[in-house]
């Protein structure tokens, strides 16, 4: 993937940022669950009927605000370099890796950490040292 540094603005991490935080404190203080969107989905897949209602939403609601965006900044040009068995290759580790290690980064980092989670914050260094090793091994740093 390439991305565009030039079209890079910090404003909109940052309001991204604030949002998906913000997310998950409403929906722990109103709901008392995590916004972990791999149980989310997972439970909503399974067909497990408590929660359904809330789950649905939390996950329409992150595609619908994906497709609002669009409608206020055209989506950026994306260009993926790898090869379609990378790509699945990729994909079944991140699902193994979630079920192994009982959340994703959205659980672990944005709501494990805040409650001060051991089990988060082993996961979620753990996350960010896999992804930079992964980064050096398959993209090593060119010399400029």
């Amino acid at each position: 993937m390439n991305i565009a540094w030039d079209a890079f603005s910090p404003v909109t991490a940052l309001v991204g940022g604030v949002l998906i935080g913000v997310a998950a404190a409403l929906l722990i203080v109103f709901n008392g669950r995590i916004a972990g969107i791999s149980g989310i989905l997972a439970n909503v897949i399974r067909g497990q009927r408590e929660g359904l209602g809330w789950r649905s939403a939390f996950l329409l609601g992150i595609i619908a605000s994906s497709l609002f965006y669009t409608l206020l900044q055209p989506m950026p040009d994306i260009r993926i370099v790898a090869e379609w068995p990378a790509l699945v290759v990729a994909g079944l580790l991140v699902g193994i890796g979630t079920r192994y290690g009982s959340g994703c980064t959205s659980g672990h980092g944005v709501c494990g950490l805040p409650r001060l989670s051991f089990r988060s914050l082993i996961a979620t260094l753990t996350f960010m040292a896999t992804g930079v090793v992964t980064v050096l091994l398959f993209n090593p740093l060119q010399g400029g």
